[in-house]
């Protein structure tokens, strides 16, 4: 019984912290709307796997460098080239290269270590997925790092640079 009572003490304590509550009210308003076509659907998979695509390639770039990936995803979800969901997108190619995102097949853990980063990118996860944003990338299909040149052998025609990364369609 003691146990118990700690554990619903942790979660409502849990449950007040802003990023949570923020979380909570955007995937409530997806359940709410997504009938009616104002929402993209998704699940908690979704949620967790375009949390782990903008947890590993822009962690640091904060909210808008998280979504402008997190709107890479979905567009290629809606692009007839690419799978038609958002696990698929993110783990398109398997776990060896090639692979869509490097994260993915680099051999490394895809675990996430910070827990403070992995609960903002499945906060600003839920947020893309159940509203319809204003795409800050501009239709971008594709991006790399500005550290790396264009890695690309045909050319694309350049969105927009967020952050330390730079967007094409």
């Amino acid at each position: 019984m003691v146990s118990r009572f700690k554990k619903e003490v942790r979660l409502e304590s849990f449950a007040t912290t802003p990023r949570v509550l923020v979380a909570l009210l955007f995937l409530t308003a997806t359940s709410l709307f997504a009938p009616y076509g104002w929402a993209h659907p998704h699940n908690s998979r979704s949620v967790e796997c375009l949390g782990l695509a903008m947890y590993w390639e822009a962690r640091g770039e904060g909210t808008r460098g998280m979504t402008a990936v997190g709107s890479v995803v979905l567009n290629r979800v809606r692009h007839p080239e690419f799978p038609n969901s958002v696990c698929g997108v993110v783990f398109q190619g398997g776990e060896s290269p090639p692979c869509q995102f490097s994260w993915w097949c680099d051999g490394k853990s895809d675990r996430p270590r910070n827990q403070i980063q992995w609960r903002s990118a499945l906060a600003v996860a839920g947020y893309v997925l159940a509203r319809r944003i204003k795409d800050p990338t501009r239709g971008a299909l594709f991006y790399h790092s500005t550290s790396v040149s264009s890695p690309w052998h045909r050319q694309r025609q350049r969105t927009t640079q967020i952050g330390n990364h730079v967007f094409y369609r």
